[in-house]
């Protein structure tokens, strides 16, 4: 279950990131945090940018 939850949340990323014009993501990273006792949150971060192939 973790590992379909780390997945979701770099979807979202990617997807938020293609969203501001980005088309890719450098530097990401996951993070987790206890909600409660049964719970967890998988937050994943990274900086969106525009790269360019260097001739």
């Amino acid at each position: 279950m973790m590992e379909e939850t780390r997945d979701e949340a770099m979807t979202r990323a990617i997807d938020h990131a293609k969203a501001m014009g980005a088309n890719a993501i450098i530097s990401a990273r996951y993070d987790s945090n206890d909600i409660s006792d049964v719970m967890q949150e998988i937050l994943v971060f990274g900086t969106a940018v525009v790269a360019h192939k260097v001739e």
